[in-house]
């Protein structure tokens, strides 16, 4: 079955813009086609069915066709189909169904998550509730639920799109989360301009690859996951409406738009058939030209001009903003409006050179905030964040903004991922012609084409010129310092953790992303002494059409270590109950994974309750652009992306269901007909539902660091990525003493890394070849001459204790400096009114072995027998 879809207008030169007659161009495509008539009602080709809850197709029984207006774009229809012999979609037809949990599986297992968090007597309340859930509303709720999912890919998927874009706030530090990219290894294109034209040609190779299916799909364990979200990365917006935001496509964009102080330019850079029609040097001339033009206009001026701070607004008042835009049917306005909507991806080039992490991240996830003389010039003004951007600093430091609708950090993750290794091999393509590529087929030389098959583009850029009509200066000032506030609310910490990583962590037997979870409990407990709601996000991305599950990282066994933990306890009945909390924590997760939590599950019965009384289930959803396809009609042309090596987490902000969809009903009447569920109405729902520890594990070593803003006021943003021999953490609060709290999970690692030497059990050792295995097993050399010399097998006394003080340079220690730390008694004895001083305590006991240092005389008198010892080698020619 055809999808309706909704198609931008491709970009022409501003005077043929201007020249044109109004049609399509205003705006864009909304994916798979829903289309506002009116203003009372949307239509779509996928709508819920009758009141009961089934789904075959609309009230009429058939699809309504879509109206077009002034303030909507034409819709047409296009079949999806595959390209022939194409590999990333090729397990899409085979991917199972998301499965619909057991209702008591699901009540058992939400008792199990609160009860952890609540008293005696609040979870005795929760219990009732429950009770009288499963035999009342309950299996009534989830007989419409089934029939709900019949025919649809996923039955949580319009409710989660639901969740995103009825969200009326800011999308800034709300929503949109950030990747910070390591910088080049080749320190030459650590420049501007060298290193977001490297990335723009990485981004297009990886747009081809997409477009042509060539891009090897994701799979965890040999199992194939789903490509679905890749279809809507590229060339894709998310428009405000007045009915909430809908998500918008150009499947055929073949252009970027580039920020450079808060001014707006573009260029294309692909041809119709995806092939690039600029070279990396092409591209870099490109953005040369138009550093040079951004910087003639002041940049006191441009920002007082800078449009792309509305996208920071509150969502109703940028789509008020976006009418303004748009009224007028030949306006400049509403064409240079859909240019930016329509591109591929929006390049935000900084004037910035933030130097600390803390700084990066926050550049990367909401700017600077930097007002000179009255006016904002900080890197804030120069974003776009209802797309996808690539941020590019002045001293080369570069990440990733994304609009997380209908992507998930596993999906943004590969295409991050992707860029940074195309780097690097087409620098080693420089040096051996030979070097391998990441795509299976490239485009050809764009210097070696014929420039009439490149067909009708403009390559040369060209800047935007909006008409700064009164309501939009105002407009703009207004919401600067309405963001200027929400920025000034917010702080930011980073740790890079360089002891230990997790090769260490699972040399002891431990998981490494159940161990880094454990460690945020124990930071908090060890802080505040109690412990709260926390969320991580599973990947269900096994299933067609899968996003996330909730893992509850608080379980009764978690709670048992850190009070363990933090007492005068034996290492061994700390580790021991850490080992208990990790394996609980891995049964949660792969439970998750497997579509078997409880979060969704109970969000989809809530949100269908919640239809079913406000009327809704018999219309369209209210997300008006993004709906959950029909099998029949599954849209499959989307891309890959993988994080790490059988990965199971992705990246997902936790949404607050109950703050959105609250269950008090827009109809009072219906309300009084319909109570809320028992389970809804209970305070465990708003306790589960209001996350103070909001984590997610993300990443590899391409990344520096990943995060997002706090998803609640009292609460902490935490993206982590747990690397071989480190663990980076990024943390938000609306300054909730952030660096306190990254201090204490800083002393936390290293403290519990003490005890689990104390222990005894299996010392974490440098990863060695298996020729490293000789050396132990030989009692004797067979050769006379290779039994010369001694075998160096760690330091003297002093120097080791220095470098286990200070950590080495990997992270890891020897089999001799093991057990010299575990023969040491050290610190011990810490309970958590101790953990604000514990790091403090660990560095200071680093002071006192440099004390006990050998004196001046006794060094000299070291050094010159040291000298003597050896024969000295003549050093060769080079």
């Amino acid at each position: 079955m055809p999808t309706q879809v909704r198609i931008f207008a491709m970009p022409k030169s501003l005077g043929e813009t201007l020249a044109a007659t109004p049609s399509a161009s205003l705006l864009s495509k909304s994916v798979n086609g829903v289309t506002n008539s009116d203003t009372n009602s949307a239509v779509n080709g996928n709508t819920n069915g009758n009141t009961n809850g089934n789904t075959n197709g609309n009230t009429n029984g058939h699809k309504s066709e879509p109206i077009a207006s002034p303030k909507m774009p034409i819709t047409s229809i296009i079949p999806e189909e595959h390209r022939d012999g194409g590999i990333t979609f090729a397990a899409q037809d085979d991917l199972p169904k998301l499965p619909i949990p057991d209702l008591e599986s699901s009540c058992r297992r939400y008792l199990a998550a609160l009860k952890p968090l609540q008293g005696s007597r609040e979870h005795i309340d929760t219990r009732i509730a429950v009770d009288d859930f499963l035999k009342t509303d309950g299996p009534d709720l989830q007989e419409k639920l089934q029939n709900y999912a019949l025919g649809k890919s996923s039955f949580i998927e319009q409710f989660w799109y639901d969740s995103y874009l009825n969200f009326d706030n800011p999308v800034v530090l709300n929503l949109n989360p950030f990747f910070l990219l390591e910088d080049d290894p080749t320190p030459a294109r650590n420049n501007q301009v060298t290193r977001a034209a490297s990335l723009v040609v990485s981004a297009l190779g990886f747009v081809r690859a997409v477009r042509r299916e060539e891009l090897p799909p994701d799979n965890v364990k040999g199992k194939p996951l789903c490509m679905y979200q890749y279809s809507r990365l590229f060339g894709t917006a998310r428009v405000p409406t007045n009915q909430g935001c809908q998500i918008e496509q150009d499947p055929d964009s073949k252009h970027i738009v580039v920020l450079c102080h808060g001014q707006f330019y573009w260029f294309d850079v692909l041809d119709d058939n995806s092939d690039l029609i600029m070279s990396e040097r092409d591209v870099a001339i490109n953005l040369q030209t138009i550093i040079d033009d951004a910087v003639q206009t002041p940049i006191q001026e441009a920002a007082k001009g800078a449009l792309g701070i509305l996208s920071t607004e509150n969502r109703k008042t940028w789509s008020g903003l976006r009418d303004v835009l748009t009224r007028e049917e030949r306006s400049n306005n509403a064409d240079c409006l859909g240019i930016v909507d329509s591109a591929l991806f929006v390049l935000c080039l900084d004037y910035t050179e933030p130097t600390t992490a803390a700084e990066l991240c926050q550049n990367m996830l909401c700017g600077t905030n930097e007002v000179v003389k009255g006016v904002q010039i900080g890197t804030c003004v120069n974003r776009w964040y209802d797309k996808l951007q690539i941020i590019v600093c002045k001293n080369g430091s570069a990440g990733i903004n994304f609009e997380h609708t209908g992507v998930d950090g596993h999906t943004v993750l590969r295409f991050a991922s992707d860029l940074y290794t195309d780097t690097i091999l087409r620098f080693a393509r420089t040096i051996n012609g030979l070097a391998p590529s990441l795509w299976k087929t490239t485009s050809p030389d764009p210097s070696k084409r014929d420039p009439e098959s490149f067909g009708d583009v403009n390559t040369t850029p060209r800047k935007l010129e909006w008409d700064m009509i009164p309501e939009l200066t105002v407009a703009v000032r207004f919401a600067e310092t309405r963001l200027a506030d929400l920025i000034s609310q917010n702080e930011f910490e980073c740790l890079d953790f360089s002891a230990y990583g997790k090769n260490f962590i699972t040399s002891m037997g431990f998981s490494p992303d159940a161990f880094v979870q454990m460690a945020f409990q124990a930071a908090y407990y060890g802080l505040y002494g109690r412990v709260e709601c926390t969320y991580e996000p599973a990947m269900t991305k096994g299933y067609l059409h899968g996003r996330t599950e909730a893992i509850r990282s608080v379980t009764e066994d978690s709670i048992n270590f850190v009070q363990t933990f933090w007492a005068d306890n034996p290492a061994e009945a700390k580790v021991e109950a850490l080992r208990k909390a990790c394996e609980q924590h891995v049964n949660s997760t792969r439970l998750c994974a497997k579509g078997e939590g409880c979060d969704r599950h109970l969000y989809a019965l809530f949100c269908l309750w919640q239809r079913y009384v406000d009327g809704q289930t018999s219309r369209s959803p209210s997300s008006a652009g993004y709906s959950s396809p029909m099998d029949n009609g599954s849209f499959r042309d989307s891309i890959v992306g993988s994080p790490g090596k059988d990965s199971v987490n992705s990246m997902d902000i936790d949404m607050q269901p109950r703050e959105r969809n609250n269950s008090t009903t827009s109809n009072p009447r219906s309300r009084e007909l319909n109570p809320v569920p028992a389970i809804f109405a209970d305070a465990g729902w708003d306790r589960l539902n209001n996350t103070i520890l909001s984590t997610s594990n993300c990443g590899n070593p391409s990344l520096r660091q990943f995060g997002f803003g706090p998803t609640s006021g009292d609460g902490f943003g935490i993206g982590y990525i747990i690397k071989d021999e480190g663990i980076n953490i990024c943390v938000s609060s609306k300054h909730r003493q952030t660096k306190r709290f990254v201090d204490a999970f800083e002393g936390y690692l290293l403290e519990i890394r003490r005890v689990l030497r104390i222990t005894g059990r299996k010392a974490a050792t440098v990863k060695q070849t298996r020729a490293r295995e000789i050396d132990q097993t030989k009692t004797r050399p067979s050769n006379r001459l290779k039994a010369r010399g001694r075998m160096i097998t760690g330091l003297d006394n002093n120097a080791m204790r220095l470098r286990l003080t200070n950590g080495s340079s990997t992270g890891t220690r020897s089999p001799a400096e093991e057990s010299m730390l575990m023969s040491d008694d050290e610190l011990g004895g810490y309970g958590f009114f101790d953990a604000g001083m514990l790091l403090q305590a660990l560095k200071a006991r680093g002071d006192a072995f440099d004390a006990n240092e050998a004196k001046p005389s006794e060094r000299a008198a070291a050094n010159a027998r040291r000298r003597e010892i050896g024969k000295k080698l003549r050093l060769a020619e080079y």
